[in-house]
């Protein structure tokens, strides 16, 4: 049997002063990769950012990109922002409406994607929960009540107040989001980390 591939978890937190969740209105302001030896967090000027995530993404071993929810939110928010800001990323979008969701697309989506990012596959760990253990336990699907139910401990905030974060509030919740979507993905690694 050929060894896994790494995983790489991926959070983005966007800014919640204005609205959050439309990425023609509010920008990113802080993106983290977990891995196997740690996470990184990014931050500063949005396009750089940018850059130096896809930068980084690029000079990993190739492996599987986790997030959560990701295929509605984070992969096409970051899309969206680097195009707004014309950086180019290896990121690639296949809109799958297969994709199971209870939630309205992001703002100008028209629903979930597949994704492949440089060397990297895709897998959105929300879609891998939702489908059999939220059904069965009768439990919300949300990043942080699976993480509770498997006992790892997320770190909390108020997602409408992410503005008000200090910086090291801010990174010390997205790393912990990123290393949450990893953790979980490599639990069901039997389905989906092939």
């Amino acid at each position: 049997m050929p060894p896994r591939p790494p995983v790489y978890g991926l959070d983005i937190e966007t800014d919640t002063s204005v609205d959050g969740l439309d990425p023609a209105l509010g920008g990113i302001v802080t993106v983290a990769l977990s891995g196997p030896d740690g996470e990184e967090v990014f931050d500063g000027p949005e396009a750089t950012m940018l850059a130096a995530v896809d930068a980084r993404l690029a000079a990993l071993s190739p492996g599987v990109l986790a997030t959560w929810n990701g295929a509605f939110f984070d992969l096409p928010f970051l899309a969206d922002r680097a195009a707004h800001h014309g950086v180019a990323l290896g990121l690639r979008l296949t809109l799958d409406p297969r994709i199971p969701s209870r939630r309205e697309p992001l703002p100008g989506h028209r629903g979930a994607y597949r994704a492949r990012w440089h060397g990297h596959h895709h897998v959105d760990a929300y879609q891998l929960y939702r489908a059999d253990v939220g059904p069965v336990l009768g439990i919300s699907c949300s990043l942080k009540a699976i993480a509770r139910l498997v006992g790892l401990a997320p770190v909390e905030v108020d997602r409408a107040r992410i503005h008000d974060l200090s910086p090291d509030a801010l990174a010390a919740y997205v790393a912990s989001d990123a290393r949450l979507a990893r953790l979980l993905a490599e639990r069901r690694a039997d389905c989906c980390l092939r």
